[in-house]
């Protein structure tokens, strides 16, 4: 009977310290963030950074052109070697240009808007941890962002692609930022715009996301 008694309690041990997952838990990815109908082929989005460079570099020196400004030779040499590149690997460079404002404004659009089907939805994401709050040494707020260095080393991602996320138990980062990490919790559409302390100052950033976690893990492919 004791024997029963103790592995009853073991297992019931066992049971709270498993990750809070249920039935209802949906995974989902950034992509899932923005609503379905924002969706679009970003031709941009298909170059590699040394194209989008190039093409930078063949756009500028253009609009110095049509503005009739004093065009120095390094200019010159500059867009002939990236207009060449850009040739040689077919990208179309006119129809890309063509296509800026289109493309920067779908980007905006695409960028504020949140997935109201996600609101009140037990879900679980995996993202880069970027502190807020400390208790006990233990992170309990912070922002979950998709890539390493977002709003410190490069800017904010757009409003809906950061989640705003309180843990109360708290999670131990020790003096680490962008940790990847698995959260889990209930999601909410949330507008907000906490405040981040830099090293040279603050700056609130726009959030289009809350979640109250209830789970925080190390992050782990499957």
């Amino acid at each position: 009977m004791k024997l029963r008694l103790i592995m009853l309690i073991v297992s019931c041990f066992m049971l709270m310290n498993q990750p809070v997952y249920s039935s209802d838990t949906q995974e989902i990815t950034w992509d899932d963030l923005i609503p379905s109908e924002l969706h679009f082929d970003d031709p941009f989005e298909k170059l590699t950074d040394t194209q989008l460079y190039d093409l930078s570099t063949v756009a500028m020196y253009r609009e110095q052109q049509a503005s009739k400004e004093e065009i120095t030779n390094p200019s010159k040499a500059y867009y002939d070697e990236a207009l060449a590149k850009l040739q040689a690997e077919g990208v179309d460079i006119d129809g890309l240009l063509a296509r800026r404002e289109e493309i920067t404004e779908k980007r905006r659009a695409r960028g504020q808007k949140t997935n109201d089907a996600l609101s009140g939805k037990q879900v679980r994401i995996p993202g880069y941890l970027l502190p807020l709050e400390f208790k006990d040494k233990k992170v309990t707020e912070f922002l979950l962002v998709p890539w390493v260095g977002a709003c410190i080393h490069t800017p904010p991602p757009p409003p809906n692609q950061i989640v705003h996320v309180k843990l109360d138990k708290g999670y131990d980062v020790g003096d680490e930022v962008f940790i990847p990490v698995w959260v889990n919790g209930i999601m909410e559409t949330e507008s907000s715009s906490p405040e981040l302390s830099y090293v040279d100052g603050k700056q609130n950033v726009d959030v289009g996301y809350a979640l109250r976690a209830n789970e925080v893990q190390a992050y782990e492919k499957k």
